[in-house]
C-alpha cells in the first residue's frame, strides 16, 4: 500500500469518525423522533356505551395520549361490552384481560366502600374541582394508591380526570317536593349514594346506564338518576319521565377514573408513564369544556323540545340527604382506612371551601340581574 493510499484511508477514517460524532450529537437532539420507531398500543375499555358522551370524553384522553407521544403510544378505546360488562372493567384490567379502563370508582365500591370516597363521597362544602385538587395536592392520590394496591391488593395504577358537574337528583313520575314524596320508591343509583338514598327510605338498585330504561319498563325501578342532561337524554330518560330534578348531595363531586394494569404500566418508559398521567390532567379542560357546552344545550332541548319539567330540588330534600350522610358515615367510620380518607377530605374542605365560598362572586345574583325570573328559585 502506497503512502498516498495510507493518507487516503486515514482521511476517510477521520471523516467517518467525525460523521459519527455529528450523528451522535444529532441523535441527542432528535431522540424523540428516533423513539417513534417503536409503537405501543394499549387496549382500553370504558364503562360507557359507544354513543355515550362519556365515550367521547374517553376518546379525548386517548387523543391527547397519541398526540403528546407523537403517535408512539396509542390507546385503542373500546365501549362497554366490547370485552367485558361495564361493572367488570376493573377486574379485567387487574387480571390483564384489558390493558386499561375508563370508569368511575362507584362501580367497584362493593369491594370496599372507601372506593366511593374517590368520586361519590360526602359533601363538606367542597365541589368536584376542589376534591380533585385534594387528590392532587391534599394526599388523595396516596390514599387511593393505598386502597387499591395495599388494602385490596389489586394490580392497578390509576389517575383521575374531569370534575363532573353536580349530578341531578334524577327523574321521577311526578314532581317530588319533599323527602316524604320519595318514600318507598324503587330508585336507581350507584356507590355510597345507595346507602344515602336507602337511609331516606328509598329502595335502591345499582345498574349501569344502559340498563336503566329497560329496568324502568319492567318495573324494576320507578325513579332514577344517572349523571347529566346529555347522558340522560342519550338513553331516552325523557321518553319515560317528564319530571327532572336538578341539585343533589348524593353525587356532587365525581370524576372519571383511568386505570392501567400495573405490570404493563411499569414496563413503559418514564416518558410514556408521564404522558399517560399528564394526559389525564389535559383531558380535564377538554372534557369539562365539552360538558358545559353539551349539558347546557341538551337541558334546553329537554325543556323546549321534549316537554320535560325541570325543577330545582327542594332544599328540604337536600337537608334530608345531609342527615342521611351523617348516619351513613357514623356507621362506616369504624373502618380505620375509611375514617382516614374522610378526615383528610373534611380537613381539606374546611380550608379550601372556606376560601372559595368567602371569596366567590354571587353568580346567582348576577344571573338574576341579567335574566330576571328565569331561574324560578
Amino acid at each position: 500500500m502506497t503512502d498516498a493510499q495510507d493518507r487516503k484511508i486515514a482521511s476517510r477514517r477521520q471523516f467517518l469518525k467525525g460523521g459519527a460524532a455529528v450523528a451522535a450529537g444529532g441523535a441527542v437532539l432528535a431522540a424523540p423522533q428516533v423513539s417513534h420507531a417503536q409503537t405501543t398500543t394499549l387496549k382500553m375499555q370504558g364503562s360507557w356505551g359507544a354513543s355515550s358522551v362519556f365515550s367521547e370524553m374517553a376518546q379525548q384522553y386517548a387523543e391527547r395520549v397519541g398526540k403528546m407521544s407523537g403517535g408512539r403510544l396509542t390507546i385503542d378505546y373500546l365501549p362497554a361490552g366490547a370485552v367485558v360488562k361495564a361493572f367488570q372493567v376493573q377486574d379485567a384490567c387487574a387480571d390483564g384481560v384489558l390493558d386499561a379502563a375508563h370508569t368511575v370508582t362507584a362501580y367497584w365500591y362493593g369491594k370496599d366502600k372507601a372506593a366511593s370516597l374517590f368520586g361519590t363521597g360526602p359533601v363538606f362544602g367542597a365541589n368536584a374541582s376542589q376534591i380533585l385538587a385534594w387528590i392532587h395536592y391534599g394526599g388523595g392520590k396516596e390514599l387511593y394508591q393505598e386502597l387499591v394496591q395495599q388494602k385490596l391488593g389489586l394490580n392497578l395504577v390509576g389517575f383521575f380526570t374531569m370534575p363532573m358537574p353536580t349530578q341531578p337528583l334524577g327523574w321521577f313520575k311526578q314532581h317530588v317536593k319533599s323527602a316524604d314524596d320519595m318514600q318507598g320508591l324503587k330508585y336507581r343509583t350507584v356507590g355510597l349514594a345507595t346507602d344515602i338514598m336507602q337511609g331516606m327510605g328509598l329502595k335502591v338498585t345499582q345498574l349501569p346506564g344502559g340498563e336503566i330504561v329497560p329496568a324502568l319498563e319492567r318495573g324494576v325501578i320507578e325513579a332514577f338518576e344517572f349523571n347529566n342532561p346529555t347522558a340522560d337524554s342519550q338513553f331516552g330518560a325523557q321518553d319515560v319521565s317528564k319530571h327532572y330534578h336538578m341539585g343533589s348531595y348524593h353525587q356532587a363531586a365525581e370524576f372519571f377514573e383511568i386505570i392501567f394494569n400495573k405490570d404493563i404500566f411499569d414496563d413503559l418508559s418514564d416518558e410514556e408513564k408521564a404522558i399517560l398521567e399528564y394526559s389525564a390532567e389535559a383531558a380535564n379542560t377538554a372534557s369539562y369544556g365539552m360538558a358545559m357546552d353539551r349539558y347546557s344545550a341538551d337541558l334546553q332541548k329537554l325543556i323546549n323540545e321534549d316537554g320535560v319539567n325541570v325543577y330545582r330540588t327542594d332544599e328540604s330534600i337536600m337537608k334530608a340527604q345531609l342527615a342521611s350522610w351523617d348516619t351513613v358515615l357514623e356507621g362506616l367510620m369504624a373502618d380505620e382506612f375509611f375514617k382516614k380518607v374522610v378526615d383528610s377530605q373534611k380537613a381539606w374542605a374546611e380550608r379550601v371551601a372556606f376560601y372559595d365560598l368567602m371569596n366567590q362572586a354571587d353568580y346567582k345574583l348576577a344571573y338574576d340581574h341579567y335574566f330576571p325570573g328565569k331561574l324560578g328559585f
